[in-house]
């Protein structure tokens, strides 16, 4: 059991929606910096590595279901350098918050977890949400700023603000964030 969890947010996609072509830039390039951090969180022993993932609205989906669907889409270049491991854990979400619907606040109090690591997509949407639902649940909350893709840069800017000014959110490096 770990005090920290990161969690990965909605990074299974299959980029086949309306915003696509405006977030696929933001994601290219976090996607190496994510990527070294969930290497860096599997190694850690008092770490929890949890993927979080819209279901598309398709409710008999499985994990890998979802995988299988964000590698056979438009940009599999992004998805794989980041698909979870066979013994990840991995829950599905409904809406924008990773805690919405899901059983991911249960979880956490399992595994004793203190601080969350917000990663994924997208900052002014799934991300802001979650760290609201994460803080107003007692939460620390940490956003590698790196390691989250926006989709309107402007409002990427404002949710990062939005969550270190009003829910105390420390913003880091992914470089930064386990050590």
């Amino acid at each position: 059991m770990a005090e920290t969890a990161v969690l990965v947010i909605d990074m299974m996609n299959a980029y086949q929606h309306p915003d696509a072509e405006l977030l696929v830039p933001n994601v290219a390039a976090i996607v190496e910096p994510l990527q070294h951090l969930i290497a860096r969180a599997q190694e850690r022993d008092d770490v929890d590595l949890i993927y979080v993932n819209d279901n598309y609205g398709d409710f008999t989906a499985q994990p890998s279901d979802i995988v299988a669907d964000a590698l056979d889409g438009a940009r599999p270049d992004l998805v794989k350098p980041v698909v979870p491991g066979a013994d990840c854990r991995f829950l599905t979400k409904v809406r924008h918050s990773a805690f919405y619907a899901s059983p991911l606040d249960y979880l956490l109090g399992r595994l004793n977890c203190q601080r969350v690591l917000l990663t994924g997509q997208v900052t002014e949407q799934c991300i802001l949400y979650s760290a609201l639902d994460a803080y107003i649940r007692h939460f620390e909350v940490m956003i590698p700023k790196d390691a989250v893709a926006h989709i309107d840069p402007d409002l990427g800017r404002a949710a990062l603000q939005m969550m270190e000014t009003n829910m105390g959110a420390r913003l880091v490096d992914a470089a930064d964030c386990l050590r």
